[in-house]
Order: structure tokens, then sequence, then C-alpha cells
């Protein structure tokens, strides 16, 4: 059995040489595109100019635990992390990114198959050579490498570089649903506070309309109020009767959205059972940071791993070029009857190379050459749209976050404004002084600032969130 066991040595030592060749690909050198950015942001307090590279490289977003403070939110939004649909399929997705990972990596090793077989047939008497009937029996068992490509021009190890670069962008597309995922959760759990803080204000003002009607009704029974006063009271209360009809109609649609995102239905403990003002504990985003980086976004690294793995496919179909050479063998014993299987002089070996050549393709390998150039140059443009993209969208939020600021500001002090000057008119109505329109058109004033406020502070929240959001979310340490 000495003898056999000398060619299956030398197949695998030919085949640890071309691993050991391995990390030699035709694949161009990557170079990260320069971001097509300005150093600083157009406007907001992350203004940075001409931020240097340890600036961006110490650069910290917080997580978004250290982000929403309100801790009944925090705890819906593990709930959605661990229930959400979008998100399961988002991590299948990278399970089989990473099964494919495996599939490519595999293919560097040798696959080395134990057989083992028998073939039994029967010649008749007329085709047998002694003229009798002739029944023959083989059986073998051996161990055997089928078609083990080595890889000295780095096809198989481009296409494995491919399938890694897409598993991480997989990886980093599963973190922007992550983060798009908190940010709606945590925007929706907003939204319902303040809506139902609307029907509350809502349902406040119908009591007041009514009680007014009714005071207007009794004023007019009694001659001292006038018919048109009843007509505009009555349509008051109706106005205020729509008003808390629409905000029932919006607090259940916001609760099925909420539920939808949780993934599973959502007991009434779940749900922001306070104001908006005293849910919405938000973190600020720390100021200085610069432009650059936005590099760090999901989306952005999506697109930048998915432009390393065409740059690496282009490695692959230039190695088409150069000859492919595969090898396969076989090492064993073979004997026509299974007791002697394994005694000695049954030894068997098998050993056959196969170099191929491309010779004429009709141009087919420079196509795909071509092909994955131009992949490489989409991708290459696709990356510098998701980093001008995200530009626009983080400068997008700190412009409406300033005015939303001075929104808010101005907001509060018309609400104050108007309640004063509704007191006054309702004084000055009992007294005499001013007609029932006066003191419907101050009341009227008085709720549409108080329920613009609400909206108002639920934008300012809402764009905290979306900055958080564009800006890429809690950045890793390294």
């Amino acid at each position: 059995m000495a003898a056999p066991r000398r060619p299956l040595a030398a197949l695998l030592a030919v085949s640890l040489l071309a691993l050991a060749l391995n990390g030699c690909t035709l694949a161009p050198k990557y170079e990260r595109p320069q971001p097509p950015l300005p150093a600083a942001w157009t406007s907001g307090p992350l203004t940075t100019l001409n931020a240097p590279a340890s600036t961006v490289a110490n650069a910290t977003l917080p997580d978004w635990r250290a982000v929403v403070l309100d801790r009944p939110l925090q705890q819906l939004i593990e709930l959605a992390l661990t229930n959400n649909r979008d998100l399961r399929v988002a991590a299948l997705n990278i399970e089989r990114a990473q099964g494919q990972y495996q599939i490519e990596r595999a293919n560097l090793f040798p696959r080395l198959n134990a057989t083992a077989g028998a073939d039994t047939h029967r010649t008749p008497a007329k085709l047998s050579s002694t003229g009798a009937v002739t029944n023959t029996h083989a059986y073998s068992a051996g161990l055997g490498v089928s078609a083990f490509e080595l890889d000295f021009f780095g096809r198989i190890q481009s296409l494995k570089d491919q399938a890694l670069e897409n598993f991480l962008a997989t990886e980093q597309a599963r973190r922007s649903v992550e983060l798009s995922l908190v940010a709606e959760v945590a925007t929706s759990y907003l939204t319902l506070a303040a809506d139902r803080e609307h029907l509350l204000l809502a349902q406040e003002i119908l009591a007041t309309q009514e009680a007014s009607f009714e005071v207007i009704r009794q004023r007019f029974e009694h001659g001292v109020a006038g018919g048109l006063d009843v007509s505009r009271a009555q349509t008051t209360v109706d106005t205020a009767r729509n008003e808390v009809a629409r905000f029932e109609g919006l607090v259940t649609v916001d609760e099925n959205v909420l539920s939808l995102l949780a993934g599973l239905p959502l007991s009434p403990e779940q749900l922001p059972a306070r104001t908006l003002a005293e849910v919405a504990d938000m973190r600020e985003i720390p100021a200085g940071l610069p432009s650059l980086v936005l590099a760090r976004r999901p989306d952005v690294l999506t697109a930048e791993h998915q432009l390393q793995a065409a740059n690496a496919n282009i490695g692959a179909a230039r190695a088409r070029y150069f000859p492919s050479i595969t090898l396969t063998g076989s090492v064993g014993v073979a004997s026509n009857a299974v007791n002697s299987l394994f005694n000695a002089g049954t030894g068997t070996w098998a050993f056959a190379p196969l170099i191929s050549l491309p010779i004429f393709d009709a141009g087919a390998i420079r196509a795909g050459v071509r092909v994955a150039e131009a992949d490489r140059d989409i991708l290459v443009a696709r990356y510098e749209k998701a980093v001008q993209t995200a530009f626009r969208e983080v400068s997008d939020a700190l412009a409406q976050g300033t005015s939303l600021s001075r929104q808010v500001e101005a907001q509060d002090s018309l609400v104050q404004a108007s309640g004063t000057s509704f007191e006054l008119s309702t004084l000055r109505y009992e007294a005499g002084v001013d007609a029932f329109l006066s003191k419907l058109d101050a009341q009227r004033t008085y709720a549409s600032a108080r329920q613009n406020l609400i909206a108002a502070r639920l934008a300012q929240v809402a764009n905290q969130l979306t900055l958080y959001k564009v800006l890429g979310g809690g950045w890793p340490d390294s």
C-alpha cells in the first residue's frame, strides 16, 4: 500500500502550494472614493470647518439607549427589535449572505471524499471468451479529490472576497433597518402621545363649548342674547365635536401603527399614558461633528461594501484570461472479493490533472471584464450619491431643528397671549361691552394656538430623532 500513498501525497502537496498562493488576485487595488462633501454642515450646532482626521476618528454618537431617555419607550423599542418582521427578514438575509460566503471560501480548499463501491455483472456464454457464462465481481474503496482548482490567478479568492463584502453589506443593511426601526417606534410613540393630548384638549374644548352654549341658550330664552349668538354657539359645539371624533380616529390609527412596528399587539400599559412633554425626554446630539462622519452611516457603509464586492469581481473576471488548472485524483484498494479487499497487492491510484487555456471565445472574457468594471463604476456613483443624500438629510434636519425651536418659542408665547385675550373677551362679553362674535374669535384663536403648540413640540422632538437617524445612529467605538 506504500505506492498508492505517494500520488495522493503529491496531489495534496500541490494543493497546499495552491493554497499558499491564494492571497494573490488580479483585482485592482481598492481606494475609497473621496466623499463629495464640504467640510462643514450648512447650518446648525454641528458646524465644523476643516475638521482634521483625528476629529473624525474620535467623533462619537451615543447608542439610542442614551438618546431616548423615557424608560417605557425604551422597553417598547426593545420589544420591537425582538419581534419586528422587517428586522427579522434583515437578520435572515445576513444568515444567507454568511452561508454564501462560506460556500465560496470552501472552494479554496480541496474536497476529500471517501468512496466505496461494488460492481457485479453477468456475461452470457455466446459473448464470453471461454464459451461459458461468466459472473464478474469487483469491489473498491478509497479516498479521492475531485476537480480541485488550483487558484494560481486568484479567481476563487476574488469570488470569496466578493462574497465577504456582500455579507458585510448585508450586515450594514440590517443596522440600517434597526436604526430606522428605532426612530420609527420612537416617533410613532410620541405621535400617539401628542394625538392623545390633542384628544384631551379637544374634549376639554367641547365641554367648555357645550357649557357656553347652554349659557347662551338660557340668555336667549330670557331675551338677553339673540338668535345669531345661539347659532354661532351651536357652530362652535359642532366644530368641537368634529375635532374630538377626528382625534379619536387618529389615536386608534397611531395605536395600530405602533403595534405593527412592535410586531405584536400592545397592552394599554405599554402605550403612553402621559403628555407629550412628559415622554419626550431626549438627549441632545453632541455639537462639533464633522461632515465626514457620514461615512459611518449604515447605508453608506452598505454602498461601500457593495463597491468593494464589485471591485473583487473584476479580479475574478480578469482571471478568466489565464489557464484554469484542476486536479482529480484518488487512492484506494480494489478486489474481486470483499474478504480480500484489503490484502496486499490490491492498491490502486489515479491522477488526472487538467489544464484549460482559453484560445477563442469571441470576446466573451473581455466583455465580462468590461461588465465587471462597469458594475464597479456604477457602484462608485451610487456610493457618492449615498454620501450626498446623507449630507442633504442632515443639513435639512439641522435647518428644520433651528426653525422648529423658534416656532415652539413663538407658539408658546402665542398661547399665553391668546389665553389672556380670551379671558378678557369673555369678561367684556359678560359685561355687555363686546358682542359674542368677539368672544368666539378669541376662543377659536386660543384653542387653535394650544393645538398648534402640541404639533410644534411633536415636530421638534421628531426632528431630533430624525437627526439622530440621518447621522447614522450609535457608531461603533472603532
